[in-house]
């Protein structure tokens, strides 16, 4: 039986080790990334079984690369193989991105020309073996996989389907990103708003709902995060009338102070129960991968049956940790670990 279980397009992210800018900075870490696959490696970190169905470019050492890296991960995959069809052909995105520093923003620069993800669709997998013979508990999109074309989006259509045939439980994180979406609006608000109609678990900020789903937003007004809490509270009392069989919904509320120190909070619904983690300050090293950091958190806590209250603050903590690592996803050791993060221990462990 598969716990954990993602749609994704797999890449690498290469970083300045010294917090120098892209293009000043001379050394480099390079790892295996996705924003799905960074939601799984809670999971995978604390022995859940999980995996990912992807693409890999034929005979390319990069996609050697993300292979011993998932493995590193615990995290297993499943996909073809594909040709490169040359040097202008099929390759894996790089996401080049430095962390700031002080009152310096992070940038970030996607390099997605050639992207093998593209090419995915349900004629790669057996479906039936998997969610039939094999079993998954859970099953993760986000929007940004589904998005990217419509041979992704049709597979996650796919996926969706089956998942619900087979009693699999369906997480979905909204990301909308406009660039994906230009030219696209009518095709891709109707695959978002019918993977949403399977969905157990719906997670996205304002205005993902708004340009994703069509749902009606906060009014304007308001700049504190109470108002900010009221009108998100208010927009998914309209998201449960369209869609009622999400039981939980979710998001951060973060605030940057500068890029070494934010204030991180969320909320979630779930079971006509509103919870909030009130915003606290946190120290970060590297800002991205907090947001699949905290669905991670949240999907294990899922997954283990927590109380929705502990499956909240153990995905703020999840959050928080990730943005203290160079790598752009959590990876905790222990239970223990998040709960500290959770009560502010940061006490030495010998």
């Amino acid at each position: 039986m598969l716990d954990l279980i993602t749609a994704t397009s797999m890449g690498v992210r290469i970083t300045p080790l010294t917090r120098q800018p892209v293009g000043i900075d001379n050394m480099y870490i390079m790892q295996s990334t996705s924003a799905e696959s960074n939601v799984l490696n809670v999971s995978a970190s604390l022995g859940l079984n999980t995996r990912v169905l992807t693409a890999f470019v034929k005979g390319s050492p990069i996609s050697d690369f993300i292979k011993r890296d998932l493995r590193r991960r615990n995290i297993g995959y499943d996909g073809p193989d594909l040709d490169a069809g040359g040097p202008w052909g099929f390759r894996h995105q790089f996401n080049i991105a430095d962390s700031g520093f002080g009152v310096r923003a992070p940038r970030v620069w996607n390099d997605r020309a050639g992207e093998v993800g593209r090419e995915l669709s349900a004629e790669y997998f057996d479906l039936d073996k998997l969610f039939k013979e094999e079993g998954v508990r859970m099953m993760h999109f986000s929007g940004l996989f589904a998005a990217m074309s419509e041979k992704t989006a049709d597979l996650c259509l796919h996926l969706a389907d089956k998942a619900a045939q087979s009693g699999t439980k369906v997480s979905f994180d909204l990301n909308h990103r406009a660039s994906f979406w230009e030219g696209r609006e009518k095709e891709l608000r109707e695959a978002f708003q019918k993977i949403a109609a399977v969905s157990d678990v719906l997670i996205g900020n304002e205005e993902d709902y708004q340009l994703a789903l069509g749902i009606e937003g906060p009014k304007a007004g308001g700049k504190g995060i109470a108002d900010k809490m009221d009108a998100f509270k208010e927009m998914i009392e309209r998201a449960r009338k369209e869609y009622p069989n999400v039981k939980t919904f979710a998001t951060t509320l973060r605030e940057v102070k500068n890029a070494n120190e934010h204030l991180w909070g969320a909320i979630l619904y779930n079971d006509n129960n509103w919870y909030v983690a009130e915003q606290r300050p946190i120290q970060v090293l590297d800002r991205i991968g907090g947001g699949d950091g905290f669905v991670g958190g949240l999907l294990y806590g899922l997954l283990r049956e927590f109380p929705a209250e502990k499956a909240l603050q153990f995905a703020w903590s999840t959050g928080a940790m990730a943005v203290t690592m160079v790598e752009d996803y959590a990876t905790p050791i222990s239970e223990e670990q998040v709960w500290n993060v959770w009560q502010g221990n940061a006490r030495v462990v010998r």
